[in-house]
């Protein structure tokens, strides 16, 4: 096992508001709490520990212990579960919708991540404990985004129809993936183990949320890890005081556009707030909330509520009320006693956009760390890499640029007319000298005769890089395919490659060594040869 870095921003897969994040730029400090170092944390956790009641503490204990009822738990998760009872236990937590069959490769990333920091917080502040938390997004509905995985090239797609959360959906269907899925897989242990796995996840379970459990519990198990779905009459009771002051202050509107007013003067806005960041949820319903001519409405339904009744329904049914994405990360702090939390780049983006909200409702905002990015290499691509001589910043430029430079780097001839455009300029600037001495009118004629000659050393070079491309066709295509292997439809394998077509190769080793490579405190992509 091998591993190299490269960072972030070398790979031009990150947002300058990420990059910027991660180099702890001046201008981003006043949207974020903490940044993400080991040090940072003691003070993160005085700060929490005031905060978060021994009565939260219960209530999280006893939910979480029900819905591990009918699961087959590791006593290591099971004893975290019983510590997040005592004041000194705080929470890492990621987040993650539930794709089908994990969906993308990160989703095993983030929950390393979060696992990994965990043991490293308590190496360095050994009286605390620190439980590493997997936050199902099972009240939403985006189903288009999370009903297939990728395999191999091939997409595995279920198609049904759904409506309302998706953590009720039923599992209605998925014996007919699994048998297209088996097929695929082919035989031998691992590819038995894969399909079993999903067998007793989708096929054994009768709705998305408790697939969904079953599957990251088999999966992680063995590191603690705790599961949580926060679509909870108890949890959300937690939550009250946050959704009242939604629906009669609009805080969340207030706060978070006027940062975005701010942030927007220098990056792209990932979300945008609205008057009411609250859906209403029954079974197949999560429709927005919206407030117009002195009713709260329920969009695209016949259903209505004046301000008392709405706030008669957040007291008698509060599990009814759903948080959309700028409000999630507020109840993950309410009902979490959590230090941080650890997400994609699109993730932290909009929790960027977040911090003066939390000040308004007097909620600790948690330090935000960037997940682990891995690419993963076999030893046979390894040993293409080694013979074709491609860095590991070559790998992560775009197609042609890379194709460009690698056809320039093994050419016997030199392609680069730059030092033909450089004796051209020195050329034309003594025509400029001559012109600005006669004729002033003479220096348009110079200027567009520059321009052409520069535009045909161009079209020379694009000619001849076409035609060793040509000239050196097998060597181009091999490094062709290599890329294209290890950046499945010309971006990151782990946002398109499922988990399975790994464990297919190494088996139970793949999360082992995971476990063993992963710095969530690094911040830098992980190149991983197996």
């Amino acid at each position: 096992m091998q591993q190299n870095y490269i960072p972030f921003k070398d790979t031009g897969y990150f947002s300058p508001l990420i990059t910027d994040y991660l180099d702890e730029k001046d201008e981003l400090k006043p949207f974020y709490n903490r940044f993400p170092k080991l040090e940072n944390f003691k003070a993160q956790v005085e700060e929490k520990q005031q905060s978060f009641s021994a009565n939260s503490r219960a209530v999280l204990a006893a939910r979480l212990e029900h819905q591990y009822k009918n699961i087959e738990a590791s006593k290591s998760t099971l004893k975290n579960i019983e510590l997040l009872k005592a004041d000194n236990t705080f929470t890492i937590t990621t987040g993650h919708q539930l794709n089908l069959f994990t969906g993308p490769l990160y989703f095993l990333y983030k929950i390393i991540s979060t696992i990994n920091l965990t043991t490293q917080l308590k190496e360095r502040y050994p009286n605390y404990n620190f439980v590493p938390i997997y936050w199902m997004a099972t009240e939403d509905h985006d189903f288009e985004e999370i009903n297939y995985f990728n395999f191999k090239g091939k997409k595995i797609q279920w198609n049904t129809t759904s409506q309302g959360a998706v953590g009720g959906l039923s599992t209605n269907g998925l014996d007919r993936v699994l048998d297209l899925f088996s097929k695929d897989l082919g035989h031998g242990q691992n590819a038995d183990f894969l399909k079993t796995l999903f067998e007793n996840a989708y096929v054994k379970h009768d709705n998305l949320s408790t697939a969904t459990h079953y599957l990251a519990n088999q999966l992680f198990k063995a590191y603690g890890l705790v599961i949580i779905d926060a679509n909870d009459a108890s949890l959300k009771e937690q939550f009250t005081p946050f959704i009242e002051n939604e629906l009669l202050n609009s805080t969340s509107y207030k706060t978070v556009a006027a940062t975005n007013t701010q942030l927007e003067k220098t990056y792209n806005i990932q979300v945008n707030p609205r008057e009411i960041n609250l859906f209403y949820l029954k079974e197949n319903l999560r429709e927005r909330l919206v407030f117009e001519n002195g009713l709260y409405k329920v969009n695209n339904t016949a259903i209505t509520f004046t301000k008392d009744a709405i706030l008669d329904e957040v007291k008698q049914h509060p599990e009814r009320f759903s948080p959309n994405v700028i409000m999630r990360p507020l109840y993950q702090e309410v009902i979490l006693p959590n230090l941080c939390y650890i997400g994609g780049g699109g993730e932290l983006s909009y929790w960027l956009q977040l911090k003066p909200f939390f000040d308004a409702v007097k909620v600790p905002f948690p330090i935000l760390l960037l997940r682990n990015s891995v690419l993963i290499q076999n030893e046979k691509q390894q040993e293409k890499l080694k013979k074709l001589k491609i860095s590991k910043a070559d790998l992560f430029l775009q197609p042609d640029a890379f194709i460009n430079k690698k056809v320039r780097q093994i050419s016997d001839i030199d392609i680069d007319f730059s030092p033909q455009k450089e004796q051209l300029n020195k050329q034309f600037l003594a025509l400029y000298e001559l012109a600005a001495q006669t004729d002033k009118s003479f220096l348009g004629a110079v200027k567009a005769q520059e321009v052409k000659q520069l535009k045909g050393l161009d079209h020379l070079e694009k000619r001849l890089l076409k035609a060793q491309k040509r000239k050196l066709a097998d060597q181009v295509s091999r490094m062709r395919d290599l890329q294209r292997d290890l950046f499945p439809n010309g971006s990151l394998q782990e946002r398109n490659s499922n988990f399975s077509e790994f464990y297919l190769e190494y088996g139970d080793s793949l999360i082992a060594n995971l476990v063993t490579s992963l710095q969530p405190l690094k911040n830098e992509f992980l190149i991983l040869s197996l």
